[in-house]
């Protein structure tokens, strides 16, 4: 006797008929009842395969399966996947243990909608097959779509973000450039008002032009050490406002990298945008060179076909 299959149990039982002239009602009450019990049947035998293996000790359930019963192995984990997460007879009867067996691939939340969605009955195993892997294709999908799209707005965030602290930092650039341009520009007036206009010295009786100079050399001194420090404090708050500029500049940039690589349209329109640029400065390079020639017929011709092709390019605008 050979191996249980389910399929080949099913089609038995709906096969099976009774003797004598039938008519068509009768028949169709038959199919219909033998329908209902095949479902029935394999669940029911699904559920008593269960039972078994929980009874069996250990390395009792192949030998007793195929000696006892006369299962494939394959045969009864279906049959007991089938009962475990199938529980209408007859939508199995109607379906057929293989295109149940495959729709057991979907999640069990989601097979009733996949059934009122799909006309599963009159597709071919293969048919639901391809269905599903459709099904889960589009998920995936849909699923890194999300995924990209979670992405690019976290990214959008702290690009947003990096941008408001750079503000922030420019500002404060921009202050200490101020303040530090302040600085020098006092001390030079400092230092140039002393030069005009002579040094209170403190004196008894007499002027002592030698230690009048020497007061005016110290804090001509004082004035240039300040000065001296305040020129580096300013070339340092302007190498820190470039360096915030630039990185300003930078994230603009991505930023707009960003927004162009979500329309793909715009993103290919600014590169032949820019390739059109290079473009034209050539034509307008070899242009120069033509018009520095005693003949100015080439440079003529070149003028005229510039135009047209400014024209055509007016064209695309409107």
């Amino acid at each position: 006797m050979g191996k249980f299959e389910i399929g080949a149990f099913a089609k038995s039982v709906m096969e099976a008929t009774g003797d004598g002239p039938k008519d068509i009602e009768t028949i169709t009450g038959e199919i219909l009842g033998l329908k209902e019990k095949a479902g029935t049947a394999i669940l029911d035998i699904g559920r008593r395969l269960i039972d078994a293996k929980a009874l069996l000790p250990h390395g009792e359930w192949l030998p007793w399966l195929t000696e006892r019963v006369e299962f494939s192995e394959r045969s009864a984990q279906n049959l007991m996947r089938l009962a475990r997460e199938w529980s209408n007879p007859q939508a199995l009867a109607d379906l057929g243990a293989t295109k149940a067996l495959t729709l057991l691939a979907l999640p069990r939340e989601e097979r009733e909608q996949f059934l009122a969605e799909h006309n599963v009955i009159d597709m071919s195993a293969r048919q639901l097959e391809a269905a599903i892997r459709e099904r889960d294709e589009a998920l995936k999908a849909a699923q890194a779509a999300k995924a990209d799209a979670a992405t690019a707005e976290e990214a959008r965030a702290k690009m947003e973000e990096d941008m408001r602290l750079l503000k922030i930092r420019m500002s404060g650039a921009n202050e200490d450039r101020e303040q530090a341009m302040e600085a020098v520009a006092r001390l030079e007036k400092e230092l140039a008002e002393l030069k005009e206009k002579p040094v209170d010295v403190a004196v008894e009786t007499v002027v002592d032009q030698e230690a009048v100079e020497k007061a005016r050399d110290e804090i001509r001194a004082e004035l240039k050490e300040k000065l001296k420090i305040a020129r580096s404090q300013r070339r340092e708050a302007e190498d820190a406002l470039a360096a915030v500029q630039a990185q300003l500049d930078r994230l603009q940039k991505e930023e707009r990298r960003a927004a162009l690589s979500a329309d793909k349209d715009l993103a290919m329109f600014e590169v032949l945008f820019t390739q059109g640029q290079e473009l034209a400065n050539k034509l307008h390079g070899l242009l120069i060179k033509a018009r520095g020639r005693e003949d100015q017929t080439a440079a003529q011709g070149m003028e005229k076909a510039l135009r047209s092709l400014a024209e055509a390019i007016g064209r695309c605008a409107e």
